[in-house]
């Protein structure tokens, strides 16, 4: 009767430690599928902002300081180098913003 019970615990023990690593795996890939997703809407959300700064192709000095406030968090929300290397461009330009940076980065918003 006790080796029974033994066996029957152990059993329901494996069950249950089974049954944890299930939900700690689908936990995990929850988790990670709503970090991607707030990832990327991030990152979309980044580039829709550049963009709509850039979209007459003049860059005053107010958009460039907002231009260089999102070359900052680009990079890390996973926004493409074709949009965030014109942006770290503008951000570090002087007075004068390099037509050639916003043309590219016109360009990428385009494509």
């Amino acid at each position: 009767m006790k080796a029974t019970f033994a066996a029957l615990s152990a059993a329901s023990l494996l069950v249950m430690l089974t049954g944890c690593g299930q939900v700690q795996e689908a936990a995990q890939s929850t988790a990670s599928d709503a970090a991607s997703k707030v990832a990327g809407a991030a990152a979309d959300q980044i580039k829709q902002q550049a963009c709509a700064l850039v979209e007459d192709g003049l860059v005053s000095i107010k958009d460039k300081e907002l231009l260089g406030g999102l070359a900052a968090g680009a990079e890390t929300a996973g926004v493409p180098a074709d949009i965030t290397t014109p942006l770290r461009q503008i951000a570090a330009s002087g007075d004068q913003v390099p037509a050639d940076a916003v043309k590219s980065l016109r360009d990428a918003c385009a494509a």
